[in-house]
């Protein structure tokens, strides 16, 4: 067995990447398949994610954009209350950010609408390949007085504090054990995406052939309840081990605990962050959240002293 110490990783480098190669890198953690990864293999992973429904990767990327339309637009857009958005008004229009899979469903519930049309004619004219299935271009009349603008990070780290809270959105990497996310998964705002026991089977080589654990902080090293709880994971990866044997992984995993590392993605927008640092950094929170997000809430801290205060 391995045992290690939990951490963090915010994601700044998916920030600099593309739609879709920012999708595949989220996506893979799922399976754990990152070695797969090459320079022309993330279309293909996304359009086959796209292709099985699996909705919750199309939640990993977001996109902002200005609208320049009419208060009749607006109007119409706001009165189909669209989910999975974070909406303001400002001069002259809207500022919008959604998710991909927000602008999908948004379009197949509502074609009609105006603003929608033009967001994912918009989106559609350099990243058609995220809205396969779909939207198809056409020639739109309804649209045609909408100017539509794509914000880059840049811009929108420039905003007003309470616009930057709200549509700068930002991912972190935590490793972990399973009752940490169990409570991370809480946070309902937030997209999620997570190291899945179901399809990782951990007795493979790119595993080690072991079981890894996270650290509990509960215990003092080589104390008794230390060795105690070594002696419980020693045994539950031997069991583990021989379930592979004649079993699928999906069945193995029932023996394993909340003490197994797992890997989870949490995607959210600042306004939310603060609000998870406001419960998950208390006294009250559970010990092995505070461990990692203590670290993790002064780091954001010092990128946003105006907002994280």
């Amino acid at each position: 067995m391995i045992v290690i110490d939990p951490s963090y990783e915010i994601q700044d480098d998916l920030d600099q990447g593309s739609l879709v190669k920012r999708l595949e890198a989220c996506g893979r953690i799922c399976y754990k398949s990152e070695e797969k990864i090459s320079e022309g293999s993330a279309l293909p992973f996304v359009k086959k994610i796209a292709e099985h429904g699996h909705n919750s990767v199309m939640e990993m990327a977001v996109v902002t954009l200005r609208l320049q339309c009419s208060s009749q637009q607006i109007a119409d857009f706001l009165r189909c209350q669209p989910k999975f958005f974070v909406v303001d008004l400002v001069e002259n229009g809207l500022l919008v950010t959604g998710s991909i899979r927000a602008f999908r469903e948004l379009y197949l519930s509502f074609p009609e609408i105006a603003l929608a049309q033009a967001m994912v004619d918009f989106l559609g004219a350099s990243h058609s390949y995220l809205l396969e299935g779909v939207w198809q271009p056409l020639t739109r009349q309804g649209v045609l007085s909408i100017a539509v603008e794509k914000m880059t990070l840049e811009q929108v780290e420039q905003l007003e504090p309470f616009l930057l809270l709200r549509h700068r959105f930002l991912s972190v990497k935590f490793i972990v054990n399973r009752a940490v996310t169990h409570e991370i998964v809480r946070h309902r705002p937030c997209s999620f995406l997570q190291e899945s026991q179901r399809y990782c089977r951990y007795s493979q080589d790119k595993f080690g052939n072991q079981v890894t654990f996270i650290r509990p902080l509960f215990f003092v090293p080589d104390s008794a309840e230390y060795k105690l709880w070594q002696q419980a994971m020693e045994l539950t990866e031997d069991l583990y081990l021989q379930l592979l044997e004649t079993s699928t992984p999906q069945a193995a995993r029932t023996v394993l605990p909340n003490s197994c590392k797992t890997e989870i993605i949490v995607y959210c927008n600042l306004a939310e962050w603060k609000h998870i640092f406001r419960l998950r950094t208390s006294p009250a929170a559970e010990p092995s959240m505070r461990e990692v997000m203590i670290p993790l809430a002064a780091e954001m801290e010092k990128r946003y002293p105006e907002l994280f205060i």
